[in-house]
């Protein structure tokens, strides 16, 4: 392992390690389906020999509207989460949006998230770098990439057990992101594992007025070129039926069309020797 590379219960993660696949729903519709996502995603993720975390959110604080679904809540989130790991033998990776979440989380999640708008919130970054898990930070849709050095700091001398970088687009203009991939170069010299979310990265952020939007079809010419420039993980939000999702359908990969698009990007990562 490198100096920075990080384990997730038997999971090595970083650049000459098998590539970390982080996937799931946007947020917890219900149980039942967090177990039907999970079995389906680690099966293709066994098939293709990666290392597989499942992600689902309890609560989505950062919604448009005040009326749009935000999930569970903690308590049913972390019952579900939990019934996930037990049933599907698979890690988890869940978001958290205040610094008193952090303790009662790292209970069950084996990787804390940090989302893009809380990556510079030093009381967040030590709360939950005191919980010894496994932190992956959203780089802000504001932040240049070699300022995420700082946050990688501030969580490990906190505590935390291992740090990934996780980039997920910048702002560009009004209601959109672009992705500047000389990002993923820049935080992986900074000796951290890199995650690129391609998901997120076509947002669409409060597009659609009551909503943000998204256009899912460039999610698979994103994470290919990703994969070329080199990264140690993928995150994806991944639904059966996004069109009828609760929370961003419109830049979900549908369950279909997951082999294929992982299939295609480890093959580009080989190619490049990553």
């Amino acid at each position: 392992m490198g100096a920075h590379d990080v384990c997730i219960g038997s999971h090595r993660v970083g650049p000459r390690e098998p590539l970390l696949l982080l996937a799931g729903p946007c947020v917890i519709e219900s149980e039942q389906h967090c177990l039907f996502m999970a079995e389906r995603i680690r099966a293709i993720a066994d098939r293709l020999g990666l290392s597989y975390v499942f992600k689902a959110s309890f609560d989505k604080a950062n919604r448009t509207s005040l009326t749009s679904f935000r999930g569970p809540g903690i308590d049913e989130g972390l019952r579900t989460l939990a019934k996930v790991k037990s049933e599907c033998g698979v890690p988890v990776v869940t978001d958290i949006h205040t610094p008193d979440q952090a303790a009662s989380v790292s209970e069950v999640a084996d990787v804390l998230q940090i989302p893009a708008f809380l990556c510079r919130q030093t009381d967040m970054l030590v709360a939950a770098g005191r919980t010894k898990r496994v932190l992956s930070i959203k780089k802000g849709q504001f932040v240049d990439p070699s300022s995420m050095s700082q946050a990688a700091t501030k969580a490990e001398a906190a505590g935390a057990s291992g740090v990934m970088l996780c980039e997920r687009g910048t702002t560009f203009g009004y209601n959109n992101l672009v992705v500047d991939m000389r990002s993923l170069c820049i935080m992986a010299d900074l000796g951290y594992p890199v995650v690129f979310d391609a998901t997120h990265s076509v947002q669409l952020p409060s597009a659609s007025g009551m909503v943000s939007g998204g256009d899912r079809r460039f999610v698979a010419p994103l994470a290919r070129a990703a994969a070329a420039v080199g990264i140690s993980g993928l995150f994806l939000e991944v639904h059966d039926d996004p069109d009828s999702a609760l929370c961003d359908g419109p830049n979900m990969v549908p369950l279909r069309d997951l082999e294929a698009l992982l299939t295609t990007v480890l093959r580009v990562r080989d190619a490049g020797g990553l």
